[in-house]
């Protein structure tokens, strides 16, 4: 851990890696969330994003280690993990309506205060959810879930000619993303420890990425993601209103968000704690412990 590490006093028990996770699904306007959960309902409540292409399963291990002080849930997204998957011709993949199925899922589950976790795609999923219902929101946690243009890397530039020309590079951005090569880039990025990485994070991604009609879906959510992009501004001038305890947990080797868009968050939280790991952009692949300690940490000061 970089900057702003947690205090010894932070610092896990083995004990704390034991805790029971548990799979439930809820029906959500006739769509089943799969979602994970672990921790007694009576304690603070972190509600964990998933990002793209993962799913709760990225949370794992973070609920086995945190399950034993605070009530853990996970949702799947419409479309990811084991959700269902309807086709774009019967359920909009907007990020709008994302956070509109998550917004119900909380209702759904009974949680009405928690802390939110945000990874990738969860930053764009939580933060209208956040301002769609702020009293909800205890404090907010940013794992390499972007929300400034300093954080966009390169990548970016064949995004934006897909959504100024989608006929002409749908098919190329289906290709590069469905990829195994892809899949497993955006988990190392530039990280030179390969070793340390668990092959399996990619190859079950990939399994997934390819079933029949994923295609459809994840094309429809890349070419929404510019409507993310477009929100920036008013999503900072919220943050800056609002004030919320925040802590930015950042993988400095990701290729997608980099290390400025981390730091980005100072200018509109100036008590904003930032943790820049030496990690790639699913930061618990391989940092799980310093994760878990950063969260740890800022769970006992909110609370």
């Amino acid at each position: 851990m970089n900057r702003d590490a947690a205090t010894p006093d932070t610092r896990l028990a083995p004990s704390a890696s034991t805790a029971r996770v548990s799979y439930r699904t809820v029906d959500i306007d006739g769509v089943k969330i799969a979602y994970r959960e672990a921790g007694a309902r009576k304690k603070p409540t972190l509600l964990l994003l998933h990002g793209v292409p993962s799913s709760s399963r990225m949370y794992d291990g973070l609920m086995r280690k945190l399950g034993d002080r605070y009530h853990l849930i996970a949702p799947d997204y419409p479309g990811f993990g084991n959700s269902d998957a309807p086709t774009p011709a019967n359920f909009a993949y907007t990020f709008d309506h994302l956070a509109a199925v998550i917004q119900k899922f909380t209702d759904a589950v009974g949680i009405d205060q928690y802390v939110l976790f945000m990874q990738d795609y969860g930053a764009p999923v939580g933060v209208r959810l956040a301002m769609a219902r702020p009293s909800a929101v205890l404090g907010t946690i940013f794992q390499n879930g972007n929300v400034y243009e300093d954080g966009l890397g390169p990548i970016w530039e064949k995004r934006k000619a897909f959504w100024t020309d989608r006929a002409a590079n749908e098919q190329a951005v289906r290709q590069t993303h469905l990829s195994v090569e892809t899949t497993r880039a955006r988990h190392i990025g530039t990280d030179p420890h390969v070793e340390a990485y668990d092959p399996d994070l990619w190859m079950d991604e990939y399994a997934y990425l390819n079933r029949p009609g994923q295609a459809e879906i994840q094309s429809e959510l890349i070419f929404d993601y510019q409507y993310n992009l477009a929100a920036y501004p008013a999503w900072q001038t919220w943050l800056r209103g609002q004030q919320l305890p925040t802590l930015v947990v950042w993988g400095k080797h990701d290729l997608a968000f980099t290390v400025p868009g981390a730091e980005a968050f100072k200018r509109d939280l100036p008590n904003a704690r930032v943790v820049i790991l030496d990690a790639g952009h699913f930061a618990m692949d391989t940092r799980l412990d310093e994760v878990a300690e950063a969260t740890q940490a800022f769970m006992q000061e909110l609370l």
